[in-house]
């Protein structure tokens, strides 16, 4: 699976002094670094190289500063990687090129080129804006099937903690939850009812968010995450 990449690709970049997050704005890996603005890498993962990595890789170019393609290195060496046409293709369109041993390390087979101007900053701009509200780094790069934890659903599950206990008025809850006054009143996922004007409650399937994901669990770092699977 691309998300028994992610660590090793995470390790990888935070050597070089990144804040790394997985699964941002439909993006495997992306990584920060410095302010106004930051330095933006991003990174996409396939269980081996192929076209189809390259194609994402084009699709995310626009938004970030560097574009990486990571995948596992074959057993023998015969795989794209040792291809010097998608190698040198690479180059060309300015990617980096990541290699993942099945010990967990990661080798530079191409090394991205030079900063290249933004041509998407919207979509930059989102990408960045989602790693900085995202508490922690609660979901592994290359989840495919799991339901994203963005920060706008973290905050959700924060008022409906809140509301475990019993209705509560949106004021008392901005000091904490300083959107849940849009979030309650979006109510996207459903998880709340309005008892009255300015009180909420929380609904059975809010109760159901919570038995899924506890508040002392659903802002865990990816890292702990990625150790839980490797020994389930």
């Amino acid at each position: 699976m691309e998300t028994a990449l992610y660590m090793p690709v995470k390790r990888f970049l935070e050597t070089l002094g990144f804040s790394v997050k997985g699964e941002i704005g439909g993006c495997d890996v992306v990584a920060l670094k410095g302010n106004d603005p930051p330095i933006v890498i991003i990174c996409e993962l396939k269980q081996a190289f192929n076209l189809e990595l390259l194609l994402q890789a084009v699709d995310r170019a626009g938004a970030s500063d560097e574009t990486w393609i990571a995948a596992n290195l074959s057993a023998r060496g015969k795989g794209r990687e040792g291809d010097a046409r998608y190698r040198n293709l690479c180059r060309r369109l300015g990617f980096g090129m990541l290699g993942v041993t099945t010990g967990g390390d990661v080798e530079v087979l191409v090394a991205p080129a030079t900063t290249a101007p933004r041509r998407n900053p919207k979509k930059r701009s989102r990408l960045v804006s989602e790693h900085q509200r995202r508490k922690g780094d609660p979901a592994l790069g290359g989840s495919t099937r799991a339901p994203i934890m963005t920060a706008y659903r973290q905050q959700a599950l924060a008022c409906a903690s809140a509301l475990a206990t019993g209705p509560k008025r949106v004021r008392d809850l901005r000091p904490e939850i300083p959107d849940a006054a849009k979030i309650l009143l979006r109510n996207v996922y459903g998880w709340f009812d309005r008892t009255e004007r300015g009180v909420y409650a929380l609904t059975e399937s809010g109760r159901a968010a919570l038995r899924r994901w506890p508040q002392h669990t659903h802002m865990q770092d990816a890292e702990v995450q990625g150790r839980n699977m490797v020994n389930a």
